[in-house]
């Protein structure tokens, strides 16, 4: 007589998955720190070490070391209206003012 032997039998239940995706994870764990951190998630206008200085007469911006001056034809944003993100309030506003050669703000002309 043919007897089978219990601790060979096939399983009903399916096969664990043990593996993990490594990427997933990464990601959720950086999402995670920032989150924990506080840092933020938005693109900063200058990178460590630099501020942003702007264009006299026009709309457009730089970024010079801490430490130095303006290079020609860039001055300093003024006290308190200085852009630290890409997007954010003075970021947007600076996209319509700009300041003049005797360095007050004025609206930039539309098209200019």
């Amino acid at each position: 007589m043919r007897t089978s032997n219990p601790v060979h039998r096939a399983s009903a239940a399916p096969p664990v998955r043990t593996r993990r995706s490594v990427p997933g994870l990464v990601l959720a764990c950086v999402a995670a720190a920032a989150v924990l951190t506080g840092c933020s998630m938005e693109d900063a206008t200058c990178g460590g070490g630099e501020y942003p200085v702007l264009s006299v007469g026009e709309t457009g911006s730089a970024c010079v070391p801490n430490g130095e001056e303006p290079p020609e034809g860039y001055t300093r944003y003024p006290e308190g209206k200085v852009p630290e993100h890409v997007g954010d309030e003075w970021d947007t506003y600076w996209q319509t003012h700009t300041i003049d050669e005797h360095g007050k703000v004025v609206e930039v002309p539309e098209g200019g």
